[in-house]
């Protein structure tokens, strides 16, 4: 999708070489994600027997936002125990909404854990926005963890695919792990009651993760400056929003989550983010960062490539955390 918006930068504007009208076009065109894809047409039934409540709430900003909320369901033959004060936040990719990504993932993410499916600003029913990889996103988290704090939840483990991934890392180190009291500037002021706590975060999963956001940009560019590209695309979106998506990427964040827990996973098929590129990510984690490579898997379809590899690879690491986070 990201190549269609930008085919005309790559194939008809290189050859002009006209660097501002790419940087401008371009630019505009990244900040403007599909808010939703053709193939979420016939997702109707599958939403309504996943269950679940429809939700309204805001962004850190203000921004309003659409999540689906989904409690935890057990399993008769499975012997984990869900607690009610537990979460998983799932966050997609760059186009459409959270609704594939629900009826895909949410099945089995719920016999863990509840799981909150988040539209980011600009996607599926929230409000306008522009889709900056992160940037403004960590928002878009820190409300959908004031949501969870308000019903009592007080562990989330953050789960994205692609640009999904990308915010759930960033917002891991922005946000922090909720500890921090607020201060009253007024210390004449009326004693308000206390907001409940945010939620701490307590582990991330990254599916096909990049390290930097130009090389899933380029990747759907054709032609020899697919690199050049891409980068003037990602200035002018950063000259349009006033601050650059770049600042958050994987490789600048990760590094300072040190010992919080992180599984990375990478196909080696990907088209778009090379396996060179997501194991130079995943060595750039601390002690607590884990990678996963899944044969054969292409951009966000390990999953897809190998279904109970999967769902036994990430359920095991949610338990281990959240059992740990408990203690």
């Amino acid at each position: 999708m990201i190549g269609r918006l930008l085919a005309a930068s790559g194939a008809i504007l290189l050859p002009l070489a006209s660097f501002g009208l790419i940087s401008r076009r371009g630019g505009r065109r990244l900040l403007a994600a599909p808010r939703v894809m053709a193939e979420e047409r016939g997702l109707g039934p599958a939403l309504d027997a996943l269950g679940g409540e429809v939700v309204r709430l805001r962004a850190r900003d203000g921004v309003r936002l659409a999540a689906r909320w989904v409690p935890s369901q057990r399993q008769p033959d499975d012997d984990w125990q869900a607690d009610p004060h537990e979460a998983i936040l799932l966050l997609h990719g760059y186009s459409g909404s959270i609704a594939p990504d629900l009826v895909e993932y949410a099945p089995f993410l719920r016999r863990t854990a509840g799981v909150l499916g988040l539209d980011f600003r600009g996607h599926g029913g929230s409000d306008d926005g522009p889709t900056t990889f992160g940037a403004l996103e960590i928002e878009d988290v820190a409300g959908a963890l004031a949501w969870l704090g308000e019903r009592g939840i007080e562990r989330v483990v953050l789960m994205g695919t692609s640009m999904g991934g990308i915010v759930a890392i960033a917002a891991s180190a922005v946000l922090g792990d909720g500890s921090l009291a607020s201060i009253d500037a007024s210390p004449t002021a009326p004693i308000a009651p206390a907001p409940p706590p945010s939620p701490r975060i307590v582990g991330v999963i990254g599916d096909s993760v990049t390290p930097e956001v130009r090389i899933v940009v380029a990747s759907r560019i054709a032609g020899p400056l697919a690199g050049f590209a891409a980068d003037r695309a990602l200035s002018g979106a950063a000259r349009q929003l006033g601050q650059d998506p770049r600042s958050v990427e994987p490789r600048r964040m990760l590094p300072l989550l040190e010992d919080l827990p992180v599984l990375l996973i990478l196909g080696d098929a990907d088209r778009t983010l090379p396996l060179a590129d997501g194991l130079r990510l995943a060595a750039l984690g601390g002690s607590g960062t884990e990678h996963w490579v899944v044969p054969g898997a292409d951009h966000s379809r390990a999953h897809l490539t190998l279904p109970a590899d999967y769902e036994a690879r990430v359920s095991l690491f949610l338990r281990r955390v959240l059992r740990a986070a408990r203690a």
